[in-house]
């Protein structure tokens, strides 16, 4: 997962995206590229949401917002401008839905704290975690801490110390064993967080 960039790069609207009137001018002399307001769109809104601009122009927000499967509102008074927009929107074809679905990756999934899996009896107080070698091992607290020798906090805290590092994902350093074999307990994390959705749907 990639943060977005603070800078865009964007070219220009020119070659076949910049509408044309007669004698081959520009019907309008600020017309946006596409890909601007693509990007927009994409982080602010979702498939079957509305989108309004206010000041529609010859209707790039209204072309990309159709192609991505959003609805969209435009408000125009130029005659021309309005001409030109309607003409751009008859020929835009949306996506299909499938191709509009967003994978959101790790981040956009529900946050499941590390308490919850006591509380839902995936893990019990008292339950021995382990590294992936079985070189640290730290108790599971009732209070969803751990402890491992002079080291209490969470998973991600205790994780750190016991290697002696300032930072660790404690999801995937610690292990529970399950059949004679070590798992990462970020497996018990998904099934409580497909647990948690069951219960709010």
């Amino acid at each position: 997962d990639l943060q977005m960039r603070s800078d865009w790069l964007f070219p220009i609207c020119t070659g076949n995206e910049r509408l044309k009137g007669g004698e081959g001018r520009k019907v309008h002399p600020t017309q946006k590229p596409e890909a601007l307001l693509h990007r927009i769109l994409l982080a602010s809104s979702k498939p079957g949401d509305v989108v309004l601009d206010p000041f529609f122009g010859t209707g790039t927000t209204g072309a990309v917002a159709r192609r991505l499967g959003r609805h969209y509102v435009g408000v125009e008074r130029e005659t021309a401008y309005i001409a030109a927009a309607s003409a751009r929107l008859a020929m835009v074809e949306p996506a299909a839905s499938s191709a509009l679905e967003i994978s959101l990756g790790k981040r956009g999934e529900p946050r499941v704290p590390f308490g919850t899996l006591i509380e839902s009896g995936l893990i019990v107080p008292g339950a021995l975690l382990t590294d992936a070698r079985a070189r640290h091992e730290a108790e599971v607290r009732a209070d969803g801490t751990l402890r491992a020798g002079p080291h209490t906090g969470s998973i991600h805290r205790v994780g750190a110390l016991v290697q002696g590092l300032d930072a660790c994902n404690g999801w995937t350093f610690w292990h529970f064993e399950r059949q004679g074999a070590l798992a990462p307990i970020d497996e018990l994390r998904e099934i409580a967080r497909t647990g948690l959705a069951v219960a709010g749907a």
